[in-house]
């Protein structure tokens, strides 16, 4: 169903070192950033000077559209499955300060607070950690059945597979939030900002692009998205 999206570099380089690609995202954990803090504010991710770094310059709009030819649902399923892979990276790569200490609710902007839904539809407040394991646990299930993500060929996607897809971006778009509200200075002390903001610009285009995520739900970053809609064509 497609392989990952592959960003080139905006920055310039030397080129004789190699780029930083998602795939190495967790090799940063290694790497002693002498990158000074930034000042606690409440918004730190919407000032200039880190809304304005991402890792290419790209037209996200042209790179979320229907390719001519293309099944919907396919091209759905493929971009899914993508986003999903390199939240997941991203995540993991700040595993070490995102902690039951550090996050014992789940918050985004604003404080809102994000609580799971569990099988009984009993809405559950849970540690940050504890829901990105629920999360990533739930999604990682359905992006493996064949009966709900055919790989196939011929095989034919299930009826509400829309409504799947689109639980799947709400409960993605959370995660980013809760990156950029709880842990955006871990972010930028390990120069994993232009990822991202290049990241989420694209993940929030293409929701968009396919009525996966409502308004009410992207609001708290609604301030983010129209800064960077300076930064990307969408």
């Amino acid at each position: 169903m497609g392989g990952c999206h592959s960003y080139p570099s905006k920055r310039k380089a030397d080129t004789s070192k190699k780029r930083v690609e998602f795939s190495e995202i967790s090799r940063q954990k290694l790497k002693n950033n002498n990158i000074p803090a930034i000042p606690s504010l409440e918004k730190p991710y919407l000032r200039q000077r880190y809304v304005s770094e991402c890792i290419t310059d790209m037209d996200v709009k042209t790179l979320s559209v229907l390719p001519k030819g293309m099944d919907e649902a396919e091209w759905l399923a493929s971009n899914t499955i993508t986003f999903f892979k390199n939240i997941n990276l991203l995540s993991s790569a700040l595993s070490e300060f995102c902690t039951t200490r550090t996050c014992p609710t789940t918050r985004g902007p604003g404080d809102v607070t994000y609580c799971w839904t569990d099988d009984q539809g009993k809405k559950v407040r849970c540690s940050a950690p504890l829901y990105t394991d629920y999360t990533m646990s739930y999604i990682q299930e359905l992006l493996t059945d064949e009966q709900v993500f055919p790989t196939k060929a011929g095989s034919a996607f299930p009826r509400g597979y829309l409504f799947l897809v689109q639980r799947i971006f709400l409960y993605l778009f959370r995660m980013l939030a809760h990156l950029y509200w709880a842990h955006f200075p871990d972010i930028v002390r390990m120069d994993l900002h232009p990822h991202l903001n290049t990241l989420f610009a694209h993940f929030v285009t293409f929701g968009r692009e396919f009525e996966l995520l409502e308004l009410a739900e992207t609001a708290p970053l609604e301030d983010l998205i129209s800064a960077l809609c300076s930064q990307y064509r969408y």
